[in-house]
């Protein structure tokens, strides 16, 4: 493999610890300001803090005994009607099953059984399901349900649902279940039921509201279940907030207890409560105006602490030991003071959730993670690849738009995704080690490579390309590309079709074209090496675009630094590329404030086939750098020109797409 440059990204750049717990900290003390105190918290925690509460990866009990996966590894399904959810819910194989719009459940209060190994998660913030139950049965196993709005079962006149079983979920004797994110609300009898042993499950940022039974766990006189409560609303319920009967272990922490219904009911009105031989520890929760924030019975324990009360009245019981909930997992307690303003802002569905496919965890392969995406999928699909080299082709075909491929290394060379075909098997496209051929698509922290050896051997097509793509509005962040003649192809599908790349931050090598294609393309605050061949006249050349002739804007390289070892007056900047002496592909290439080494030629554009470089778009703005200057070979743009050949025109097309202001 060839020599590249590590990541740009300075180490601080990254999310860590103790940057969340300043953020939080901030937080506090901005909720002392007043209004513009609590409007600034809530930019910081969502700048800050926001990533870390959207983690697709299970915590808290949950977590533990081998985790809880959900669907993954199976294929990802997008629902939009009852049938398909009851289909895919209650399959054998795994499923990740994603709910696009609002599906209403019939007869009224009817169940959708799930089945192990599934993963049920709201598409954007307006999945729901609404008159129906989802419903456990005994022995189901790995289960996550995300991400939904869960509503209105409740039979009118039954405020204590006794006349009708309709919960939003019901899980019984189940193991591993993650309920994250939901909003459930005027549900028929319980939000959710946790009965009968079920065990690892964990409950977290999810809105219970509008509701008289929000959350009971028990209906056994086993003492079994270990749950996990964190970061939940429970905002106009009156009882089970949660209730927890002969748990061995329940863990609430971080949750926020608001405007509970206040009918004089004197003993069921309450908060939480430990009951049975329940062993329960509180922690950093907020109750504001609740009755009987936290009780226990005698057989019972609590442990609290850390928790603030607000205009609240009744018991608030604690005794025994109950248990230390880190000797079982680690987890980030926030302050309590903050915990309103975090779970009005996290709870509940998010845009920001979505469907995260791990490479080789879940999929063993990239491709196998990419054929996995449902065709047409219209919000993201994030495939988080692991640190490694993986030693396969990639193709993302045009009918899975809304990817993001992203590698999870502390630099984007942890993460290599590397073949090593010349075109001389399989043509200039057949080469590619990957190919991109649909719409928005987004690679992030990865390296790209084609390390065919052109000098071990001796083929008529030694073209070797690292990246290929035709789709439009492709994004590279934070990546390298790496080989020698064709690295890097940024097409489109036909002549006439404009596609649009952005490379930013990023790495590309290589020596004979190895930037071409005739996509618009930007490549900004980025290196550029230039490879030697060994010889001291012609080394290569940097671009070789085939531009349509009908659209204006071509390569732009801008506010980047190319570097070379090679001899000095060795290497071009670029060639016109004529596809099959096709006269209406009309280079346009414009290096602008860009420093260029010395091994750039004076004259740095060429002819190529026959064409004259001085009937292409070629053009310079303010480069710097030895390899810079204006000579009668090198034409420079204009300023007034040049006001109309930035960043954002090369872009924009016709839908103003602007990846750039995306900091």
């Amino acid at each position: 493999m060839t020599q590249h440059l590590h990541s740009k990204r300075l180490p601080g750049s990254r999310p860590g610890a103790g940057r969340v717990l300043a953020a939080v900290i901030g937080l506090v003390a901005a909720l002392s300001l007043g209004a513009i105190g609590q409007a600034r918290a809530a930019v910081a925690v969502k700048a800050s803090v926001a990533a870390d509460r959207f983690s697709d990866q299970a915590h808290g009990f949950a977590s533990l005994a081998g985790s809880t996966t959900g669907g993954a590894g199976g294929k990802v399904v997008t629902v939009t009607d009852q049938a398909s959810l009851v289909k895919y819910a209650a399959a054998e194989e795994p499923y990740v099953i994603r709910v696009s719009g609002s599906i209403a459940v019939e007869p009224f209060g009817s169940n959708v059984v799930v089945g192990s190994d599934k993963t049920i998660i709201g598409v954007g913030d307006s999945g729901e399901i609404v008159h129906g139950e989802l419903h456990l049965n005994p022995g189901t196993h790995n289960v996550i349900i995300r991400n939904l709005t869960i509503r209105d079962s409740y039979v009118e006149g039954d405020w204590d649902g006794k006349t009708q079983d309709f919960d939003a979920i019901q899980l019984d004797t189940v193991d591993h279940v993650w309920i994250d994110h939901n909003r459930l609300t005027h549900m028929g009898d319980g939000l959710i039921d946790l009965r009968k042993d079920s065990q690892y499950i964990t409950v977290s940022y999810n809105r219970f509201s509008n509701h008289n039974k929000a959350f009971g766990i028990g209906w056994t006189t086993n003492v079994t279940t270990q749950v996990t409560i964190d970061h939940n609303w429970f905002t106009g319920t009156k009882q089970r907030n949660p209730s927890a009967d002969n748990c061995a272990y329940a863990h609430l922490y971080n949750n926020y207890l608001s405007n509970q219904v206040a009918d004089g009911d004197p003993v069921w009105t309450y908060g939480n409560w430990s009951r049975g031989h329940t062993k329960m520890v509180i922690e950093n929760s907020y109750y504001d105006g609740i009755q009987h924030p936290y009780q226990a019975d005698a057989t019972a324990e609590l442990v609290q602490r850390g928790s603030i009360l607000k205009n609240t009245t009744g018991r608030t019981d604690e005794w025994g030991a109950a248990f230390d909930p880190r000797e079982f997992y680690d987890y980030r307690l926030d302050p309590a003071a903050a915990v309103p303003a975090l779970v009005k802002r996290f709870s509940g569905p998010q845009r920001q959730i979505g469907v995260t496919l791990h490479v080789p965890g879940e999929y063993p392969t990239v491709q196998a993670a990419v054929d996995a995406v449902p065709d047409g999928n219209s919000v993201p699909v994030t495939i988080a690849v692991a640190p490694g080299t993986y030693r396969a082709k990639v193709y993302i075909p045009a009918t899975k738009p809304n990817l993001v491929l992203q590698g999870t290394g502390r630099d984007r060379s942890d993460t290599v995704i590397v073949y090593d075909t010349p075109a001389e098997y399989g043509g200039s496209t057949g080469s590619a080690t990957v190919r991109i051929a649909a719409n928005d698509v987004t690679a992030r922290h990865l390296t790209f490579s084609n390390d065919f050896d052109e000098a071990a051997v001796e083929l008529d097509g030694e073209q070797a390309l690292a990246m290929k793509t035709t789709g439009d509005r492709i994004v590279f962040e934070d990546t390298a590309f790496l080989g020698n003649q064709d690295t890097l192809m940024t097409d489109s599908p036909k002549l006439d079709a404009i596609s649009r790349v952005y490379v930013r931050d990023s790495y590309i090598e290589g020596d004979v074209d190895f930037v071409y294609g005739r996509a618009t393309t930007v490549i900004e605050r980025s290196v550029i090496r230039l490879l030697s061949r060994g010889s001291s006249t012609n080394n290569g050349y940097m671009t070789a675009a085939s531009t349509w002739a009908g659209n204006p804007y071509g390569f732009l390289i801008t506010r980047s630094k190319v570097v070379s070892d090679a001899p000095e007056q060795s290497f071009h900047l670029g060639r016109p590329w004529h596809p099959g002496g096709e006269p209406a592909a009309v280079a346009q290439v414009l290096i602008r404030d860009t420093e260029l080494p010395a091994a750039v030629k004076s004259s740095p554009w060429t002819d190529m086939s026959g064409f004259s470089w001085k009937d292409a778009r070629f053009a310079e703005y303010r480069n710097f750098g030895p390899g810079a200057g204006v000579t009668a070979d090198r034409p420079q743009m204009s300023d007034a020109d040049a006001r109309t050949h930035t960043v954002a025109d090369y872009l924009k097309g016709g839908d103003n797409w602007a990846p750039h202001a995306r900091r």
